[in-house]
């Protein structure tokens, strides 16, 4: 009885290996980034950690572009979902099959709405991109509404605040037949400092304080 009872506490004291969850029939894994990593179901994301573990489960409004041109730094050139300063770009699509972006934590809660039609990802707390806005004017004759569409390059933060709005940008169709996805015309380059662009006079410097 005496061996019995040493066997067991040595079985006991062994490392024992347990499986919490079992993912199978995945299509596509991402590389880990900040401690998590995408797995695609078809066309569905979710978010694992690195004990395998579902964090965020499989929905279908994580952006990712398998043809993804990854030399580009904007919407174009992502090709797996990746946390970036604890942020991850979603995608919405609006007026007349167009793309707006927006951003999710890691718990997988949208903290800054679809609003992007190009954006980088965060770094150093921000990001800049051109943003959307849908402004109602009025009504016509026939009692429908009439809205006008608004375009401008953003210094946005992590939390969804704008801190700079550098231009009014134009030229912009919202229609599936016509709409081509913006350049993005502010880019840091180190804190306190971005290049904004204008079709005019080309990319000038410019020192923020924020």
């Amino acid at each position: 009885m005496k061996n019995f009872f040493i066997t067991a506490l040595a079985l006991l004291m062994l490392p024992i290996t347990t499986y919490s969850q079992a993912l199978d029939n995945i299509d596509e894994i991402a590389p880990f980034s900040e401690g998590l990593a995408a797995v695609r179901k078809n066309d569905k994301w979710a978010f694992i950690d690195k004990e395998g573990t579902i964090v965020i489960n499989f929905r279908d409004d994580i952006y990712w572009n398998p043809e993804a041109d990854t030399s580009n730094e904007g919407i174009s050139g992502i090709r797996y979902p990746l946390f970036k300063e604890g942020r991850c770009i979603i995608k919405k699509i609006v007026e007349d099959n167009v793309a707006v972006y927006g951003f999710i934590d890691t718990k997988g809660d949208i903290v800054i709405e679809p609003q992007f039609l190009n954006v980088y990802p965060f770094k150093d707390g921000y990001t800049t991109g051109v943003v959307f806005e849908k402004v109602l004017k009025g009504q016509n004759e026939f009692k429908l509404n009439i809205y006008e569409f608004k375009f401008h390059d953003v210094l946005m933060d992590t939390s969804g605040e704008i801190e700079e709005f550098f231009q009014r940008r134009y030229n912009i169709q919202m229609t599936s037949r016509r709409y081509s996805l913006p350049m993005i015309g502010a880019k840091r380059l180190a804190n306190g400092l971005v290049a904004i662009h204008s079709n005019d006079q080309g990319w000038s410097i410019r020192k923020l304080t924020l």
